[in-house]
């Protein structure tokens, strides 16, 4: 077995405690050799999601952040925030869902031996760290030509999106609704509705987003904060006939007025007038929470409706291991393309245990996205 294997490495680590602290720190951990069927990656990019954000910060409050020794970040948890954090507590915890780097050592397995000295992407967990231990089965090589910035980001964001379109074909839609639909994950969707001749309906929250998304070429875009934004959706429902949605927002009132507008929309070809409203099933899915106050439903849209959460590892846990490994492979093809991310900054291990940096890539804007190399800064 070739052993590039530096014995420990920096792992990044989140800790609530019980007193209500937010600890983050830069923990010094073992790295044992990979077992036969593993290969061991030195990460050399892995990005911040929104999904990362919930482990990585909890529910601290953002003005309470400051660098402390070690080094490390601390917190203070609101006290009517504790209670969502009563799984986690006094357990420190590895971040990071996923990341690419090369290989450099692998187990005894000819599968893993083939990945030795290749640039790959994994999932799981414990990615902001220098070093991760994965089973070669699980390992995507990326395609020549690409770096690691470019696979960083090529299972959640890529999988999602496809999932999307799958769960819509699944469940028996024919078109889609998505919100904040001018982040990276946003136009990845577009590009795959573009190529694939789905038909999509992108919300956006400022006319700057929806001109991210029609200079892809989108069609149906509409801007939330506008005064006529309630009629200008039902009218792109009723022409789209899209009655499932996937609602990064989570809180306030934009899910319920999506089943409100597919309702309405539906009711414009109505043959008789029914008290229960249309018997086509409408279906908002929510993913995210850009948004975490309560969610608003003004019950508009009669009784055949259905208000969910959707989640890419349940997804892939109801796929079929054949068809899972054709998705993985479409992203490998089209890296550079249909899913290719871009980021604002790229930052060190160290450098988000900054508490201005924390509190940039805490915003959750629109286009701004951070890429952790762990590398970076380190001697």
């Amino acid at each position: 077995m070739a052993n590039g294997n530096p014995g420990s490495g920096l792992q990044l680590r989140s800790l609530i405690k019980a007193s209500g602290e937010l600890e983050l720190s830069l923990a010094t951990v073992d790295i044992p050799d990979p077992a036969p069927d593993e290969i061991l990656v030195r990460i050399e990019g892995s990005p911040i999601n929104p999904s990362d954000l919930g482990l990585l910060l909890g529910a601290v409050d953002v003005s309470t952040l400051k660098a402390g020794a070690g080094p490390t970040l601390t917190g203070t948890v609101p006290p009517h925030l504790m209670r969502a954090m009563a799984g986690r507590l006094d357990e420190s915890m590895p971040v990071g869902n996923e990341g690419a780097g090369t290989v450099v050592a692998a187990g005894s397995d000819p599968a893993a031996q083939a990945l030795l000295g290749k640039l790959v992407a994994g999932i799981g967990g414990a990615m902001y760290a220098q070093y991760r231990t994965l089973k070669a089965a699980d390992a995507l090589p990326l395609p020549a030509g690409a770096s690691a910035a470019d696979g960083a980001s090529c299972f959640v964001n890529p999988l999602t999106a496809l999932g999307m379109v799958e769960t819509m074909k699944r469940e028996g839609h024919t078109a889609l609704v998505h919100t904040a639909a001018a982040s990276n994950l946003g136009q990845m969707l577009q590009k795959i509705c573009t190529k694939d001749g789905v038909t999509l309906v992108n919300i956006v929250r400022s006319a700057e987003q929806a001109k991210i998304l029609t200079d892809i070429g989108a069609k149906y875009v509409l801007d939330s904060t506008t005064p006529t934004f309630v009629a200008d959706l039902t009218d792109a429902l009723a022409e789209t006939g899209a009655t499932l949605a996937f609602d990064a927002i989570g809180g306030g009132k934009l899910a319920g007025q999506i089943l409100g507008a597919m309702e309405a929309a539906l009711n414009r070809t109505a043959k008789v007038y029914s008290r229960y409203g249309s018997a086509t099933h409408k279906q908002v899915y929510i993913y995210g929470g850009l948004d975490v106050s309560p969610t608003e439903l003004v019950r508009s849209f009669g009784m055949s409706w259905g208000l969910g959460g959707w989640l890419l590892t349940y997804f892939l846990m109801r796929t079929p291991p054949t068809e899972a490994q054709a998705l993985r492979q479409r992203v490998a093809d089209e890296l550079k393309t249909t899913f290719a991310s871009h980021y604002t900054a790229e930052i060190g291990l160290a450098e988000v245990l900054d508490p201005k940096v924390a509190a940039a890539y805490n915003k959750k804007t629109t286009g701004a996205k951070y890429l952790i190399n762990p590398a970076k800064g380190l001697s």
